[in-house]
């Protein structure tokens, strides 16, 4: 019966995961408030073209990954026109995970100005990331 549950469970979490990135799929530069789903083909773009960016490399079978989701939805409304938030499925898009030699998720890669100047991997809590984004506001 606690598998049962466990399953469906984790089906629930999948489906909410997946519902929160459908509605934050906008990829203009322009605060929403929500993560910017990326892909490998704009990628690139999205972290040029904006002074402060945090990606998070994620999938959707990832538990830990699961967890820092709405970390990051909280995080990217507070920040808000401050530090564009954006979520990469690294099953979907690999070219942007390999670049950037992601070899564990959850990993969230703060971008300033285009390039790489923070990196935390695994399921981290909300002050340890606001900090990182804290240092570079």
């Amino acid at each position: 019966m606690s598998e049962n549950l466990d399953e469906e469970l984790e089906r629930i979490k999948l489906r909410k995961v997946r519902e929160m990135l459908s509605e934050g799929g906008s990829k203009s530069s322009e605060p929403s408030g929500k993560p910017l789903v990326l892909t490998d083909k704009d990628f690139k773009d999205v972290i040029s073209s904006n002074r402060l960016v945090l990606v998070d490399f994620w999938a959707p079978w990832c538990g830990p990954c699961l967890m820092v989701a709405p970390v990051i939805e909280e995080l990217a409304s507070k920040y808000s026109g401050r530090v564009v938030f954006g979520k990469l499925n690294v099953d979907e898009n690999p070219q942007a995970a390999m670049n950037f030699m992601v070899a564990a998720i959850p990993t969230l890669i703060l971008f300033k100005d285009g390039k790489e100047v923070e990196r935390l991997v695994g399921a981290l809590p909300k002050h340890a990331i606001e900090s990182v984004l804290q240092k570079h506001l």
